[in-house]
């Protein structure tokens, strides 16, 4: 009966360990709008995080 309670417990903690999921937000691939980094850092502008402004 100890063997059916281990074994039981055992197949528990694989299948609620396997569902594992993830967030996905919408387009950017998670980030953030510029409108949004500015108010953020407080700068006036918003173009340094746009994406065609910014360096790499």
């Amino acid at each position: 009966m100890k063997k059916y309670h281990i074994l039981v417990a055992t197949v528990a903690i694989l299948l609620f360990t396997s569902c594992y999921t993830t967030v996905h937000t919408a387009g950017n691939s998670g980030k953030i709008p510029p409108g949004q980094a500015k108010k953020m850092t407080g700068s006036k502008s918003a173009r340094p995080y746009a994406p065609g402004q910014q360096k790499h």
